[in-house]
């Protein structure tokens, strides 16, 4: 499929202010990217997941998945049919969030290139009766795509013939894995669903002690899957977010789109910084600035 073409099927986010129940209304799955028969027989269909704010996307977020990919390829008995960025509600109010339709367009930028990468809106139009923005815990988020995937869509189909179920699981951070082997941070029955149920793939980051968050999650350790960083990339959305602040260019650090994306609307800029766009960000001072999920 070609990157145009891929572009103009990437989903459309909802209008900026009052429509999330229109948008809701109007949502439908992504999966014109997902593979519908398998290629390798004997292994197991695996969808990968990755939940975050996405405030902007960065090129560690898209690696996350090539990551995972080649870990899944030659480590596990799994076969990747389909890969899912989630941008996190607005009703998550964080901190440099910027609004869940500019969040889905800036991963439907990124991701336009990709053969099997796709943006799924789900959580950003997800809104309680009065049209509120509303949180969507992850085990609710995975349990979403297991219902569309496997209920909906019936699927993938196998080497044989038969339609099998898709393994879905959440791909993440070190740093999400650490936060659930903190006590009391995470609900029990959520970890049961998120690392019970469905599991997760995690990627290593440099400063974080993997080992110790995995000690206190022990029960759930035949379904995580640690994956080292040969390359180590630090890129973070909140340094993308601070670089901006300070008028410096993010290019290079972020997919193209994304950085004419955020020129053409002016985010992350301080007000009045500039009147729009950045029209001297593909020349200017460069700088090196570490991937989250929901952060």
């Amino acid at each position: 499929m070609s990157s145009q073409a891929q572009q103009q099927t990437q989903p459309q986010a909802q209008a900026p202010e009052g429509s999330l129940l229109n948008a809701m209304a109007q949502y439908r799955f992504p999966s014109d990217k997902l593979r519908r028969e398998q290629r390798q027989p004997g292994k197991t269909p695996l969808v990968l997941v990755a939940c975050g704010s996405f405030s902007p996307v960065t090129y560690l977020h898209l690696r996350m998945f090539e990551m995972a990919s080649d870990y899944i390829r030659f480590n596990t008995n799994f076969e990747v049919v389909g890969g899912y960025l989630s941008p996190v509600s607005d009703g998550y109010k964080k901190v440099g969030l910027a609004a869940g339709h500019h969040r889905v367009n800036m991963c439907a930028a990124a991701i336009a290139p990709s053969s099997w990468l796709m943006v799924d809106p789900f959580e950003t139009v997800s809104c309680d009766a009065e049209g509120n923005p509303e949180y969507v815990p992850t085990a609710t988020v995975l349990r979403h795509f297991d219902h569309e995937i496997n209920t909906v869509i019936g699927g993938i189909r196998g080497t044989d013939g038969t339609m099998k179920k898709a393994r879905i699981a959440l791909l993440a951070g070190a740093d999400l894995v650490m936060s659930m082997g903190e006590p009391g941070l995470w609900a029990p029955a959520d970890l049961d669903v998120i690392l019970g149920e469905y599991g997760a793939f995690i990627i290593e980051r440099s400063g974080t002690d993997v080992d110790e968050a995995l000690a206190s999650l022990r029960q759930y350790e035949g379904n995580i899957w640690i994956i080292q960083q040969v390359v180590v990339n630090d890129i973070s959305s909140t340094k993308i977010r601070l670089f901006l602040k300070k008028d410096l260019s993010v290019r290079y650090l972020v997919p193209d789109g994304v950085v004419d994306y955020i020129e053409r609307h002016g985010l992350f800029h301080e007000p009045g910084q500039r009147e729009s766009g950045n029209e001297k960000n593909a020349a200017d001072a460069s700088a090196e600035p570490s991937s989250s999920t929901k952060a």
